[in-house]
């Protein structure tokens, strides 16, 4: 018996010492003075061209780490970007462990290879791998300029460093952007019309890529603009949540960004910081900020921004704003609140949906929202003898849409495996297409119907 109380004693004391372990890592703050606390800003630097146009075949890191009080290597809190030095007839390996690596050849032609493939590349080219266990090796055949091609690589590690994460899982496949193609492109939005006439002023491509449909990203997590300003041009200040790494692909003395925290009522950034662009340089804009791009030369300039904005993008947090719509929006005595652009339809159902889930999940079908009600007087067609599709009138402020089918039901029967029950809900539901109209609502409900009992049937084969 004194072994046994011994025993719980120890377990006793094991979990008060455990406890007070645990406890004493915890901080409790007060809400209004550390909801935005201090930290390191951001700062607005710049990698100048001279770092990769002479020496040795190296990786120039732009590591300000020490700036943002961050341990690791990093540019911005999410992102590292380095020029990579290769000399004509030489090689360089590199290796990140990241989701996401991009390349952007500044100069030079040559081949890289590696675990996904090989590929050659010249000036202007760019290309985007995902989780790459090794090496890839980078090759200089040539450059009439400075004996050695030159290369923009921007990575996620710091990302993966900050959440102590190791990528494993390809998010997407390695993708090529070859610069005639881009030019092509950006030669296309260019003789596209403005609606209301006048000149364009932005003109600039998107780098997608097909595994990011929704995001429209160049990955998952990196975003990218082949932007273009005309000579004697300005384009507007602009914001957005994410850090900007830009490149200044091409440019003549008189080009420069204009960056600062406020506005004022014309539009104008209040005490800028002026950067100008020197090709084949990279500058900081810290997030948040607003900035303009102004070129006073009589030659179009060309820059390459590579930002964390997929990841935000995602998030629903990018959160980009031109300054003229804030303007007229102030004018009006209103400030935009959402850092997500939705349409006024889409928030005036949310607004009369409240925040009722009226239906669950319905295999095979994605719900939407809709505030449309279906006519209590239409009789029920699932149901011989009329009857409503929505009696309760719940429900109708949550609508469906049919999902590409996958393997279930008729499927996994025809696959050998056994009958699954359809599945069932608590409210009934509308069928409206895609584009939000009830046009051919009567056609979709023909296909999936619901009984008085709330049960989903399908024509057959059940």
């Amino acid at each position: 018996m004194a072994d046994k109380d011994l025993a719980a004693e120890c377990v006793k004391k094991n979990m008060s010492d455990t406890e007070a372990l645990w406890s004493s890592r915890a901080d409790v703050y007060e809400y209004g003075s550390a909801a935005n606390p201090e930290m390191a800003p951001i700062p607005v630097l710049v990698h100048p061209p001279t770092l990769h146009q002479s020496g040795p075949t190296r990786v120039v890191p732009f590591d300000i780490d020490d700036y943002l009080e961050i341990d690791g290597q990093c540019t911005s809190p999410n992102l590292m970007a380095s020029f990579l030095r290769v000399e004509v007839g030489t090689n360089l390996g590199t290796k990140a462990i990241a989701s996401s690596q991009a390349f952007y050849v500044i100069r030079g032609t040559g081949v890289t290879s590696g675990e996904h493939g090989t590929i050659t590349w010249s000036e202007g080219d760019l290309f985007v791998v995902p989780v790459t266990e090794g090496e890839l090796t980078h090759s200089c055949v040539s450059d009439d300029k400075f004996g050695g091609a030159a290369i923009y690589w921007v990575h996620d590690q710091p990302l993966m460093d900050y959440i102590g994460a190791k990528p494993n899982v390809k998010k997407f496949e390695p993708t090529l952007y070859k610069k005639q193609d881009l030019l092509k492109s950006v030669e296309e939005i260019r003789h596209m019309p403005m609606e209301d006439g006048s000149e364009r002023n932005r003109v600039g491509v998107l780098l997608g890529n097909k595994a990011c449909k929704q995001t429209k990203t160049l990955t998952h997590v990196l975003w990218s603009l082949l932007n273009s300003i005309p000579a004697q041009n300005i384009q507007r200040p602009h914001r957005h949540n994410s850090v900007a790494l830009d490149l200044a692909v091409s440019a003549l003395p008189g080009v420069y960004t204009l960056m600062g925290k406020e506005i004022d009522a014309t539009g104008n950034i209040i005490e800028p910081i002026r950067c100008d662009w020197t090709p084949g340089g990279v500058f900081v804009t810290p997030p948040g900020w607003w900035h303009s791009h102004h070129n006073e030369s009589d030659e179009i300039a060309w820059v390459l921004p590579m930002q964390d904005a997929g990841l935000y993008t995602h998030q629903r947090t990018l959160d980009i704003r031109f300054v003229d719509d804030e303007i007229a929006l102030h004018k009006q005595g209103r400030i935009r609140g959402s850092s997500f652009a939705i349409t006024n339809r889409q928030f005036t159902d949310m607004s009369k949906i409240g925040c009722q889930v009226p239906v669950p999940k319905v295999i095979g079908m994605k719900r939407v929202l809709s505030v449309a009600e279906l006519d209590d007087t239409k009789e029920d067609i699932s149901q011989p003898g009329g009857g409503s599709r929505d009696s309760s009138r719940h429900g109708g402020t949550q609508a469906y849409h049919m999902l590409q089918r996958t393997p279930s039901y008729c499927d996994h029967m025809a696959l050998g495996g056994k009958a699954l029950p359809p599945p069932t809900f608590g409210a009934a539901f509308q069928l409206i297409q895609q584009d939000g109209s009830q046009h051919g609502s009567s056609q979709a409900y023909q296909l999936l119907k619901v009984n008085r009992a709330g049960q989903l049937t399908h024509p057959s084969p059940w």
